[in-house]
């Protein structure tokens, strides 16, 4: 074979074989084709597309390119989560422990944040002392000890992933949903967990902007986990405004540690108890999603949700009161109150603008590298909907200094959009996909 054919035949719309596929993939990695064409050829693919047998033969492909886990050969069942990020999205760090507290072990692999949507990992190691960097035998060894681990994802899990999408990213080709399916799916394959459940975020928040968008994004994911013997459900849901109050890496710990305690803010508490209520039906754990959500709900009133996730934190290398006791978290020199510039419903809070501005003042990243700040972000005091005179605390800024607090006032003011009357602030979970139908239901 050759690499210039293959480029060929996607460039005229033609649909590469398996064995292509995995040819090219297997190349690649070992470094036998030059970023060149692998380049035009996947600018090929943005242009015309992939169908579902091709994009699963690539995300196989790149799943078998490095290192398999294959979680599932060591518990049954055992589960992965994931989400294609957002503003303030600390789900996982409530539904994981939740869902280990219920009984069910979670594998989790993540990454870092980058652009305005934050990363698991970086929101981690707020807490003093946490290990995200685990080799294989620790991560198995803290899995099968502990039910749960939260790791960040390793270089040598679907390498081709690490490679391609370094190559996408000053390409121009991040754009296309069967290589954003591939990214994805490839990771989870390698970490080899029983059950999937995805988050597909959508809205101004997300990198999926439209609901078309997201849901066939969550549609060819669902394929693929299929194909691959992976049982995989996706909920598409809402990322128009911030997930929650928190954006910031120690306050969106300390709001996770809220959830578990049951006393969080009402749409990201929803969140995460259907979650891990959907995970438990999925492995067969509970029977109806009723009696799913009892057990996620006994899970944190006894305390256990909150105890397990201390209790990995602190098998990781973590301070587990900074667990039982959030107040110990990180916290920003600065903490100053904006207010609302008039009377009025909150009519929108843009999430991407959120997200950026918290950028600004050390929350995330602008480049791979970066370094962050833990201890600074936003506190929405108020979310879409929720009626304000003027006056009224709107946003709490944490801030490494006066300068920086009051440098992003005005940029603050410009994410929200006001209505004199009544607003709503729409559904939260649009749709869920499952492999049976793989239809919404």
């Amino acid at each position: 074979m050759q690499a210039v054919e293959l480029i060929r035949k996607k460039r005229n719309g033609e649909a590469l074989t398996t064995e292509e596929i995995n040819w090219l993939v297997e190349q690649y990695t070992h470094e036998r084709i030059p970023d060149y064409q692998m380049a035009a050829w996947l600018m090929a693919v943005c242009w015309r597309g992939m169908d579902d047998r091709e994009t699963s033969d690539l995300t196989l492909a790149m799943a078998r390119s490095g290192e398999q886990l294959r979680v599932r050969e060591r518990l049954t069942p055992v589960v992965d989560k994931h989400s294609t990020g957002g503003v303030g999205d600390k789900v996982t760090l409530a539904v994981a422990p939740l869902v280990a507290a219920c009984g069910v072990a979670v594998a989790k692999m993540t990454g870092r944040g980058l652009g305005h949507t934050g990363g698991t990992v970086d929101k981690l190691e707020s807490i003093r002392g946490l290990r995200t960097a685990l080799t294989r035998e620790e991560f198995l060894s803290i899995l099968e000890r502990h039910g749960l681990v939260l790791a960040g994802q390793s270089a040598e899990l679907a390498p081709a992933d690490g490679k391609m999408y370094a190559l996408r990213d000053v390409t121009a080709t991040v754009d296309s949903i069967p290589l954003i399916a591939a990214s994805i799916m490839s990771k989870k394959l390698a970490v080899g967990a029983s059950h999937l459940l995805l988050d597909v975020k959508v809205g101004a928040g997300a990198f999926m902007k439209t609901r078309e968008q997201a849901h066939e994004l969550a549609r060819i994911m669902v394929e693929i986990g299929q194909r691959a013997g992976l049982y995989t459900e996706a909920a598409v849901t809402a990322m128009e405004q911030p997930l929650g109050r928190a954006v910031g890496n120690a306050l969106e710990v300390a709001e996770a540690i809220a959830v578990l305690q049951g006393e969080g803010p009402a749409d990201i508490s929803l969140l995460c108890r259907h979650e891990a209520a959907e995970l438990l039906v999925m492995t067969g754990v509970a029977t109806t999603h009723h009696e799913a959500e009892q057990r996620v709900q006994e899970a944190i009133a006894s305390g256990r949700a909150l105890a397990k996730l201390a209790e990995v934190c602190e098998a990781q290398g973590g301070d587990p009161q900074q667990v039982e006791q959030p107040a110990r978290l990180p916290r920003a020199p600065v903490v100053s109150m904006l207010t609302a510039p008039r009377s009025g419903y909150i009519a929108a809070i843009h999430a991407e603008r959120i997200g950026l501005t918290a950028m600004r003042l050390g929350a995330g990243r602008f480049k791979k590298g970066d370094p962050i700040d833990h201890r600074t972000g936003l506190l929405l005091q108020a979310k879409v909907g929720d009626y304000l005179q003027a006056g009224d605390p709107l946003v709490e800024i944490h801030a490494r200094s006066e300068e920086e607090c009051a440098a992003i006032q005005q940029e603050l003011l410009a994410c929200y959009r006001w209505s004199e009357t009544p607003v709503s602030s729409g559904p939260l979970i649009h749709e869920i996909l499952r492999p049976s139908q793989n239809g919404a239901s």
